[in-house]
């Protein structure tokens, strides 16, 4: 292809033409998966024109075959079938068109788009885009609702009827696109993207109602797949029936069996919410009256009590009884009193008869040297010596005269009193005697 042209000297448009033909020819023959979307038979025509068409891109290459190669499969194949093709590019250079030229074209069967489908599933699987912990939790009221489904489907009034009579104030934000064909994949990607942008949508349902495996087939497409997955506001599947399982069912934040019951799913019964919001005020009110009820007995009782009726009473017995202890304390304390009065009255006497000073009024006498000690026998004086008597009223000198220790009759002392300043005489044995 390279060639040395400049502004003087370009390349004419044929041989352009025919440069990228030849270049095309050495390209080798290669085997080719798509969708049908035009099929051209032409009566009498030797040639059958296609359109294969990715289902996944908006991308689309013309094919052209002989009769006799349609002819094996058209039983089996229309538009809109998946097919392999084994074709070897051409160029057509008056047109300056490319093409694919099939030598032979095989239907993809129903058995082989299921092993494909199941190949998916466990290689997005693994990618943990079916994870239970990615799905979230749709909202009890959505304000608004995003619903991709088919323009006058059975689908989109399905969900729009059932939903507005299970709430009438829900409003719907609607994409109507494609659900089955080789537009089905892009576009419906392209609204779940447009509704996943709008702040003001709380959940997009993708609903469609039942068919096929083939019609089917675009919502087990990986880039819808991924495409759902990466959406922030949580997404609804409503694909077909029951037995129906797209892998849209899995990468879903919530699978609907039908779209009628993605209506359900999705907005509550607001006669449903009544009679739950009566019941729960009734469940309220019950309670509350049982409390208070309860509270109610529980006062009265408190109020029945003794001690409430009447709280002078504990009063008034307290009263009594610190009366009476007072008094029988007032008693036991005069008793001890008494007693400790009788018993120091008694010691007082025994002390008072027992002291010297006691004896010593009694007519007693305790003499004394001058040094201070007593003289406790005869024989501890001598005659002459000067002793000091000691009396009740005083002290007085004495003088010894005698010595005699016999039973005749004592020595008798003269001395003067120092308290009454008079002379005595004294007579031991007189003293003696009287004690």
């Amino acid at each position: 292809m390279a060639a040395n042209t400049t502004p003087e000297t370009p390349l004419p448009v044929g041989q352009v033409s025919r440069l990228i033909g030849g270049w095309i020819d050495r390209l080798g023959a290669i085997w080719v998966e798509g969708q049908i979307t035009q099929l051209s038979r032409r009566p009498g025509a030797g040639v059958v024109f296609l359109t294969l068409r990715d289902p996944s891109h908006d991308i689309s290459v013309s094919v052209t075959c002989f009769r006799q190669v349609f002819d094996a499969v058209a039983d089996v194949v229309r538009e809109g079938s998946r097919v392999v093709v084994h074709a070897k590019p051409e160029w057509y250079a008056p047109r300056g068109q490319l093409s694919l030229r099939a030598a032979e074209i095989r239907p993809v069967g129903v058995g082989e788009l299921l092993a494909r489908l199941e190949q998916l599933k466990r290689s997005l699987t693994a990618e943990g885009l079916f994870a239970a912990d990615r799905k979230r939790p749709l909202p009890f009221l959505p304000q608004l609702i995003g619903l991709v489904c088919g323009r006058a489907s059975a689908a989109e009034r399905d969900v729009l009827e059932n939903a507005r009579h299970r709430w009438p104030a829900v409003r719907f934000e609607v994409r109507n696109v494609p659900v089955q064909g080789v537009h089905a994949v892009p576009q419906v990607v392209q609204a779940v993207k447009e509704l996943d942008a709008l702040d003001a949508v709380d959940v997009i349902v993708v609903a469609r109602g039942g068919g096929s495996v083939e019609d089917l087939l675009p919502f087990s497409d990986e880039q819808l797949i991924r495409a759902v997955s990466a959406c922030r506001t949580p997404v609804v599947s409503a694909i077909g029936h029951e037995p129906d399982t797209p892998l849209l069912d899995l990468v879903a934040d919530l699978r609907a069996s039908t779209p009628t019951d993605a209506a359900k799913k999705v907005v509550p019964d607001v006669g449903e919410e009544y009679e739950r919001v009566r019941w729960l005020r009734d469940r309220a009110r019950r309670s509350v009256e049982a409390y208070l009820d309860r509270e109610e007995r529980g006062l009265a009782a408190a109020l029945a009590r003794p001690s409430i009726e009447d709280p002078h009473r504990m009063i008034d017995t307290r009263e009594e009884q610190v009366a009476a202890l007072t008094e029988r304390a007032r008693r036991t304390l005069g008793h001890l009193l008494d007693r400790a009065e009788s018993e120091l009255t008694h010691t007082h006497a025994r002390v008072v008869a027992l002291s010297p000073a006691a004896t010593l009024k009694r007519g007693y006498a305790v003499l004394q040297r001058p040094d201070g000690h007593v003289v406790r026998a005869p024989g501890d004086t001598a005659p002459g010596e000067e002793l000091r008597a000691r009396v009740a009223e005083g002290e007085f000198t004495v003088q010894v005269t005698d010595t005699d220790t016999g039973t005749a009759p004592a020595g008798v002392a003269t001395g003067t009193d120092t308290g009454t300043g008079t002379e005595v005489i004294e007579n031991e044995h007189e003293n003696e005697h009287e004690a």
